[in-house]
């Protein structure tokens, strides 16, 4: 049997079958002693092949380890199709530096990526609007959704539907109701906003993968406050802003980074506002960033 890896606990690994209508239905799997000698050690995400030991108790072992599309270390996952990474529109106010952040290191995995842009019934001013035309100019799916007024969320049920996703943003932002609203029996736990620091709370302790219909996971991560762009050359970083690409020929030197330089032709269509300063302003935040580490 085939079946895959939500959950790794004390040695145990908690394996859903890929035809298994019954959501819920784990079994519980050792992974044999040839996978040390292998090096190999069973993930999260793992497509896995199973012996089964016990239907009643829903036991087994793991025999075999498919071969990974991919592999992240934040959250630790493998065989992930797309991320969708969610932010709100206020409460807490959104950091657009740190989704540019989550941005480049989904990109460097080679994941694919959603924005989701929540709590859009409680938003008063036109941060979405510019953020939606913004993204979208930069090749990016953006979704304004509302748990309240259930708005976007069956467009996010679609983009979903048959792949592994990883669910990222900062704490407080409603990744919790948002999976509550897709699974309303996950029972995830929902946190408030602190009013002291205007910035959720942790909620999530976990990672773990959730079957929400047939060939359906997702997986609520621990939020994250700050994320330090992949190690990379900061010469580099504006391969990573795609829209970019598409002004770049307008340059006067090859090589050009878009900041200093005379004759630059995204500069250029930043003044003529084909570039969203928002996105812009970022790139030059990081690409210092990064310089100055490497300096140091």
């Amino acid at each position: 049997m085939q079946g895959k890896i939500i959950k790794g606990v004390g040695g145990f690994y908690y394996v859903h079958l890929h035809n298994d209508t019954d959501n819920d239905l784990l079994y519980e799997c050792k992974a044999r002693g040839v996978f040390r000698n292998q090096n190999i050690k069973p993930s999260v995400g793992d497509n896995v092949d199973i012996d089964i030991v016990d239907r009643e108790a829903l036991t087994g072992n793991i025999t075999a380890v498919c071969e990974r599309s991919n592999s992240l270390i934040r959250p630790a996952v493998t065989n992930v199709d797309q991320a969708v990474i969610i932010f709100a529109l206020t409460q807490p106010k959104p950091n657009f530096n740190l989704l540019d952040r989550f941005l480049i290191m989904m990109s460097t995995q080679n994941v694919d990526t959603v924005i989701c842009l929540n709590k859009a019934d409680i938003s008063q001013d036109d941060t979405g609007t510019i953020a939606v035309r913004a993204y979208e100019a930069a090749g990016y799916p953006v979704i304004i959704s509302s748990v309240y007024e259930s708005r976007g969320l069956e467009q996010l049920r679609e983009l979903l539907h048959g792949k592994t996703t990883v669910l990222a943003g900062p704490s407080g932002v409603g990744k919790s109701s948002i999976l509550n609203w897709l699974k309303p029996d996950a029972k995830a736990v929902t946190g408030e906003v602190s009013e002291k620091i205007k910035r959720g709370k942790h909620t999530t302790r976990h990672s773990e993968l959730m079957c929400i219909d047939v060939g359906t996971y997702i997986m609520d991560t621990p939020g994250f406050s700050s994320l330090y762009v992949a190690d990379m050359e900061a010469e580099d970083l504006k391969n990573y802003y795609r829209e970019f690409d598409n002004y770049s020929s307008g340059c006067k030197f090859n090589g050009c980074v878009h900041i200093h330089e005379p004759d630059c032709g995204v500069k250029a269509a930043l003044d003529g506002g084909q570039i969203s300063r928002l996105r812009y302003d970022n790139y030059v935040n990081l690409y210092n960033e990064i310089k100055d580490r490497r300096k140091w």
